[in-house]
């Protein structure tokens, strides 16, 4: 048993793979066109697969995360994947290769969060995320269970050459001409050997020869030569240009309690043990600490696998609770311990032979599994008693102890036979249900039945021989247990007479039997119709989490803001122990972006929260009256996902997708006419779309005649822009043992206004310069913040909240109404429940589910 893996729920989280890179400077739309779409149509029809999505942000990463079948094997679909994607690769730009494609096993919500801080404030943001990177982000990826782990707070280490435009015209410097000098001059140059073989004869020595390679420190980037003058001197990149060890990206904060912190996330690997995973990390962690620079800190401010073990403690404590109960009951009623003794006999053997088969199974210890042996303890011994009454039956009427047991067995073998099939066809067939439903009542059925079986077992070969061991002819017991063995007899006599009447009534009045028989069904019909459904309720979980959305194009400046009035709010709730702040990141979406921020909400240990307002539904409801008065934006809490690694919160999601293949206003249009239709339902509450088509933009049209005619390099002009707008990766430096990037972009004085792109030159045939608002001009309009597409089609995410879900398939009709002509039969609307990822239902011409698991 101490071997068995211990978890919540059985592995019932279908794998996922995560394709991840990254293109600099692009928008969502060119992310999707130019990366996302190539790889999609590769990776259509790998094998066993559920669906895929895909997810292209503005700021120039996708996310593609591939759903398996639940039966198959996480490494193999992680192959497949790979597959699929190196023969995509050809397809995509340059930079993108350049960047590199990655391919990992990953869930989409974390298992655990380490904060590393700073108590006294000696280490800033970038610090602490890069010394995560440096010195722990490897080790934890090799922690057994750990599939991935991404560092929050900061980007990171970056070579960054901040480039000034108006000292570029002074000089007659452009950009291209900076990057071309700083990829000629930062480059790998292996030089071979001196005296190396074949040589003529006598060589009496071979030296390796090493030359400059690639340069490492901001001052040795400083000296890099752009361009050599007539008079003898150079203009260096010191010259024109501003270095530093920066970050990759500054486009995230992490926050612990208000702290700026780095916050090191880490991503379970699907079918691994998630308690072994966790304390896998807190040792290694534990070990780390010994070796942080002074002034700094961790602590592990969440930790899905709390729940587990809290939950599992209590799961055993009823275990032993109801194995007393039984001792209780079976002694009252069999009135001695020898009688007594023999069915509990059969209650350890029986679970004991039940764990010793979860390995061939492949069984965890879990919730179900537990829920399974709890109710098998009332099972398991009623074989045995069966067993100790007849013989003890046959004891009474003069038999010895052995010819009693022999006559009793040649009685109730049968019975007990019968029992145990009748039970095990119960349950067995429960192992056979298909999907998420049937993996997750699997280890319930087959832990009763398996428990069953071995009772029978027992009965037919401890039981008997216990008996005729122990049991001896009965004495009257006296003294005050028999004084209460007396009275309980006469009750439990009067009782079975009483029963025996009204079950003789029953059999004479069969019509008025089966009329009470109906009218109890059909109250019971009535009655559950009534009840709220779903396949798991919310639970405590320890934590929630909480959403913060800002107004379309908000600077990161005004989120953090917002986000630090939500963290001065939760430090006043009680309950809540520690607030990990992520602002510029959304786990609905999974985008980053200026105007999101993300909250995971810890509360303190379940044994520390007795009041009434510390209650997991008190702290929420608390947390959300609190928010509402909120003004810079939109924030609320909602649950984390029931089943770890199924999905990123509580709830369901809809999928509508536009199978039209038109623009993103096509999309934007119906969408707001399903949601204006589903607003209507009663079934439905608050809906939060995710997708959002009109953020204010700036779109820059380069004129292309001009460019041919003037003899300009289109590739070098939007070169700039990419610099200036975004900056552009160049290569790669090494430092601290590790392999990090080069960028170069405008200073932020220069990138505060579009119109500043004047600012930036180009060189036409003549070697004039010409600057960029010459050949192009700018506009404001609107556009997505990111794309998301499903299954290779274009879509937009809602998260509804169902105000019953005993009503879910009633909301569903929506999507056969309020549609125009055009979309008909190409509105898709898809349900993956965070309790069953394989569950969809798409609008056909039948209207029927083409899943096989629903």
């Amino acid at each position: 048993m101490l071997a068995l893996p211990i978890a919540q729920y059985p592995q019932i989280a279908p794998p996922e793979i995560q394709v991840q890179t990254h293109f600099t400077g692009a928008d969502a739309l060119t992310v999707e066109q130019s990366v996302a779409a190539p790889i999609e149509q590769q990776m259509s029809g790998v094998d066993n697969m559920n669906y895929m999505y895909s997810i292209n942000s503005n700021s120039g990463d996708i996310r593609l995360i591939v759903n398996f079948d639940i039966a198959t094997d996480p490494n193999i679909d992680h192959v497949l994947t790979q597959l699929r994607v190196s023969q995509a690769q050809s397809q995509l730009p340059a930079d993108v290769n350049n960047y590199g494609v990655t391919v990992k096993k990953s869930t989409t919500a974390p298992l655990m969060l380490i904060a590393l801080y700073s108590p006294k404030g000696s280490y800033d943001g970038v610090f602490l995320a890069n010394y995560g990177y440096i010195n722990l982000f490897d080790q934890l990826t090799r922690v057994p269970g750990i599939g991935n782990v991404q560092i929050f707070g900061a980007g990171q280490y970056a070579m960054r050459l901040w480039v000034k435009p108006d000292q570029l015209a002074k000089l007659g410097i452009t950009v291209p001409d900076i990057i071309t000098a700083v990829q000629k001059q930062n480059t790998v140059n292996p030089a071979g050997q001196v005296g190396g073989e074949p040589i003529p004869s006598g060589q009496k020595f071979t030296y390796t020869v090493r030359a400059q390679g690639r340069l490492q420190t901001p001052e040795e980037f400083g000296e890099i030569v752009v361009r050599a003058n007539p008079d003898g001197s150079f203009v260096r990149v010191k010259d024109i240009a501003r270095i530093d060890l920066g970050a990759q990206t500054y486009n995230l904060k992490g926050r612990l309690n208000g702290q700026p912190s780095a916050i090191l996330a880490c991503y379970q690997l699907p079918g691994t043990n998630a308690v072994k995973a966790a304390q896998g990390v807190r040792k290694l962690m534990a070990e780390a600490k010994q070796r942080f620079p002074a002034d700094m800190d961790y602590a592990v401010s969440l930790d899905q696998t709390l729940s587990v073990t809290e939950g599992l403690h209590d799961i055993i404590k009823t275990l032993f609770e109801a194995l007393a109960l039984v001792v209780i009951v079976v002694f009252i009623f069999l009135q001695g311990w020898r009688a007594t003794l023999i069915p509990l006999c059969a209650v350890p053997v029986s679970l004991i032979g039940t764990f010793v088969l979860f390995p061939l199974f492949g069984f965890s210890i879990n919730s179900l599994s537990l829920f399974g042996l709890v109710l098998a303890i009332g099972l398991v011994v009623d074989d045995a008693i069966v067993v100790v009454e007849a013989v003890e039956r046959h004891i009474e009427e003069g038999m010895s102890p052995r010819e009693a047991t022999l006559q009793a067995m040649r009685e109730v073998s049968g019975p007990v036979i019968g029992i145990a099939l009748v039970l095990s066809a119960v349950f067995i067939p429960t192992a056979f249900l298909p999907g998420i439903t049937g993996r997750l009542y699997q280890q319930f059925a087959l832990t009763i039945a398996i428990s069953v079986v071995l009772s029978a077992f027992n009965a037919l070969s401890l039981s008997p021989a216990l008996s005729s061991l122990l049991l001896r002819p009965r004495k009257k017991t006296r003294g005050p247990l028999g004084w209460f063995y007396d009275r309980f007899n006469r009750v439990f006599g009067s009782a079975t007479h009483v029963y025996v009447n009204w079950s003789r009534l029953a059999i004479r009045k069969a019509v008025l039997s089966f009329a009470l028989l109906a009218v109890f069904a059909v109250g019971a019909g009535l009655f559950g119709s009534r009840l709220p459904s779903g396949f798991l309720p919310e639970e405590d979980q320890g934590y929630v989490y909480l959403a913060l959305q800002l107004p379309d194009a908000s600077s990161l400046e005004r989120t953090d803001q917002a986000a630090r009035k939500i963290e001065d709010i939760l430090s006043k709730i009680p309950g809540v122990k520690y607030t990990t702040s992520v602002v510029g990141f959304s786990l609905l979406s999974l985008v980053q972006n200026t105007y999101s921020a993300f909250f995971f909400v810890t509360f303190k240990p379940w044994s520390e929260r007795t009041k009434p307002e510390e209650k997991y539904t008190a702290i929420k409801a608390n947390i959300n009256k609190q928010l509402a008065g909120l003004t810079e934006g939109l924030a609320f809490a909602f649950p984390p996902p029931a089943i770890p690694g199924v999905g990123t919160s509580g709830g369901f999601q809809f999928i509508l997708e536009d199978r039209t293949g038109k623009d993103v206003a096509f999309l934007a249009n119906n969408m707001k006419t399903f949601l204006d239709a589903a607003r209507k339902r009663p079934e439905l509450g608050t809906l939060i779309p995710t997708f959002l088509p009109n953020v204010p933009q700036v779109f820059v049209n380069v004129d292309r005649d001009k460019v041919v005619k003037q003899g300009i390099d289109l590739g070098q002009v939007y070169q700039t822009l990419q610099t200036f707008m975004g900056g552009f990766f160049v290569n790669y430096f090494n430092r601290f043992g590790r392999t990090w990037q080069v960028y170069i972009e405008a200073e932020g004085d220069y990138r505060t206004d579009a119109k500043n792109v004047g600012q930036f030159f180009v060189r036409n045939a003549n070697g004039d310069a010409v600057p960029l608002d010459a050949i192009s001009t700018i506009k404001n309009i609107a556009g997505p913040e990111f794309t998301l597409r499903y299954n290779e089609y274009r879509s937009a995410q809602i998260n509804p909240c169902l105000t019953t879900w005993a009503t879910i398939i009633s909301a569903f009709p929506i999507r056969k109404r309020k549609r125009s002509k055009a979309s008909r039969r190409r509105w898709c609307l898809e349900c993956r429940s965070y309790l069953c990822s394989s569950f969809s239902l798409r609008s056909t011409k039948a209207g029927r589910c083409r899943s096989a698991s629903c």
